[in-house]
């Protein structure tokens, strides 16, 4: 039986970790880097905790372009170190690491002159030969040469006179806040301690100013508690200014948070088998295939607003759509869009920076540091190599001497899900024939749970009900939703609707519809009373009515403010409003 994140788990988590023994290692922020972390010292056999402000993954984690890539852009900038480590680290997360949650992909790189062929292809080559380096599987298929006539068949969408030809790649694809779930829970099945809503109010320190630890707020419960550390990591992206003013206000890392945005557009909108990368006077451009709709981002700016809660404006979308119809045939209007994200990407600051400072331009490279005694920040980096920066923090709390004697474990530990999840996908006919169910939802659920999926069967099993799709949003199964409250650590409806979830983006009107089906689920699950019903789906209703305003805002400032006026669900439901540091 695999480890169930839930409300129980949490607290006993909270109890375990503010016991007398202490921690070895306190991990602050349970996006994508502090649940690697939290995993890389649980394998070591290190006694860790990690917590979370928002929900795991809410902020830069699960706001990605979903890509586990090396980077074409980063190649053209000579970064070859970057580059070979993040391929290699695809070829880790496809074949074995989480091989349910990342598959292989098709893009198109259009050439719009006949002499781009050549220097373009020598550049994609290149990225299929550093992706060989170290390895002992590619992963992935080689490139190869499309004719203006291939590109015709597989991407009709595209404007004739767009290209010239093609040049096929492939990078991989992710589900990145099911990839920070799986992390966490596979951390506690090792051992972690997890807990989410859970704010770092303080760090603690000794006579000599240490860091000992720090006192903890539940913020379900709005009650604190002391924890201790031998070493406390600051795992906290955009966050990582805040989290080491706690303990020095000049030193640390500095991080330049740049808005990424991405908008979701109905699959049958746009004719095309394969994804397309185009270039940008600012960046790149993806246009995704995902599921039963296509995701077309990214923008890369500057961001100097609210770092909780980053939305998409008029602006933005304009931006994506006005590059994206450049290559279609037939243009995409605003009236496509079903949803939007925004994610905050946590740059490294130079040594030297002044007002005219580009995002695209800092390094995406990752470093560690020792803020002060006891407080270790790491910072930058790309969801690609969550793995490797986590190794790095860890050894670097270890020392050299001791981290050599107990290496890191997790480029050899699939994450749950992933071991066996080949031999289940054989079994996807039986699977659907069993249930009455299609063979796309079948994909569906292995894409999601991969060797998981058993967990999910007994319940349906004792509760045939939960086998039917959601009535509003039949994507999904009600035992998904049931999982996601007993199984993967949701608290809030917020919580099922961005991260156990896509449904706040994925269907019109931010999966409203299915609100009170999946109100009724959880409030059997976790005990909800009328009063508390009414308040999670008005919480989450507030919340959507503010993105919907701030995607017409015309610019970040008036976006930011139309978001603000929704607050946070916990405001709602405990009276009190956190300092996200996660």
């Amino acid at each position: 039986m695999m480890t169930a994140l839930n409300a129980q788990a949490r607290e006993a988590a909270l109890e375990a970790m503010s016991e007398d023994r202490g921690l070895d290692v306190l991990v602050i922020g349970g996006g994508v880097t502090g649940a690697g972390i939290a995993l890389d010292a649980a394998t070591r056999g290190l006694r860790v905790a990690v917590v979370d402000a928002q929900d795991w993954g809410a902020g830069t984690s699960s706001r990605s372009s979903k890509l586990v890539h090396g980077g074409l852009r980063y190649l053209q900038m000579l970064d070859f170190k970057l580059v070979t480590e993040a391929l290699g680290e695809r070829g880790l997360l496809l074949d074995r690491l989480a091989p349910h949650l990342v598959r292989a992909v098709p893009f198109l790189y259009p050439l719009r002159a006949w002499y781009e062929r050549v220097p373009v292809g020598a550049g994609i080559a290149l990225y299929d030969a550093l992706a060989t380096i170290g390895t002992r599987n590619r992963a992935v298929p080689l490139h190869r040469h499309v004719s203006r006539e291939g590109v015709a068949k597989e991407f009709p969408a595209m404007k004739a006179s767009a290209c010239r030809g093609a040049i096929r790649y492939y990078d991989g694809q992710v589900d990145d806040a099911r990839l920070v779930l799986a992390l966490i829970r596979t951390a506690a099945q090792f051992g972690a301690f997890a807990a989410s809503r859970t704010e770092v109010v303080r760090l603690t320190e000794d006579a000599s100013g240490r860091v000992t630890g720090a006192v903890l707020r539940d913020l379900e419960t709005d009650t604190e508690r002391t924890v201790r550390a031998d070493s406390v990591i600051g795992a906290t992206g955009v966050w990582t200014e805040d989290t080491q003013r706690m303990a020095a206000p000049e030193s640390g890392l500095r991080v330049l948070a740049s808005k990424g945005i991405h908008v979701v557009i109905p699959r049958d909108r746009i004719a095309g088998d394969s994804g397309v990368i185009l270039q940008t006077e600012k960046s790149v451009l993806f246009i995704i295939p995902w599921s039963r709709y296509w995701v077309i981002g990214t923008t890369d700016t500057a961001y100097h607003g609210d770092l909780t809660h980053p939305v998409a404006s008029e602006a933005d979308i304009d931006y994506v759509l006005g590059h994206a119809n450049s290559i279609l045939e037939q243009p995409l209007t605003r009236g496509d869009v079903v949803g939007t994200w925004a994610g905050l990407r946590p740059l490294l600051q130079p040594e030297t920076k002044g007002d005219g400072t580009s995002s695209a331009k800092v390094s995406r490279e990752h470093t560690v540091t020792e803020v002060v005694p006891g407080l270790v920040s790491i910072a930058g980096g790309k969801l690609t190599t969550y793995r490797v920066m986590a190794e790095d923090a860890v050894d670097f709390v270890l020392g050299a001497q001791r981290a050599a004697g107990l290496p890191s474990e997790t480029a050899t530990t699939p994450l749950i899900g992933a071991a066996g999840y080949h031999a289940y996908a054989r079994q996807a006919p039986e699977i659907a024939r069993r249930y009455g169910w299609s063979d796309a939802m079948v994909s569906h659920l292995l894409h999601r749970y991969g060797s998981a999926l058993p967990e999910l069967l007994e319940m349906v099993d004792a509760r045939p009900d939960l086998g039917r799709p959601l009535e509003a949003a039949p994507a999904y199964l009600r035992a998904e939703i049931a999982y996601g409250a007993t199984h993967e650590g949701a608290l809030h409806v917020e919580d099922m609707m961005t991260i156990r979830t896509r449904l706040v983006y994925e269907v019109g009107d931010h999966g409203i519809a299915a609100l009170g089906e999946i109100v009724d689920i959880m409030a059997s699950e976790l005990g909800w009373d009328d009063a508390r019903r009414r308040t999670e789906a008005e919480a989450y209703r507030a919340r959507c009515a503010a993105e919907s305003a701030a995607a017409s805002a015309p610019d970040d400032a008036a976006a930011e403010a139309a978001r603000t006026r929704a607050g946070d669900v916990l405001a709602d439901l405990t009276g009190a409003r956190p300092t996200t540091l996660a």
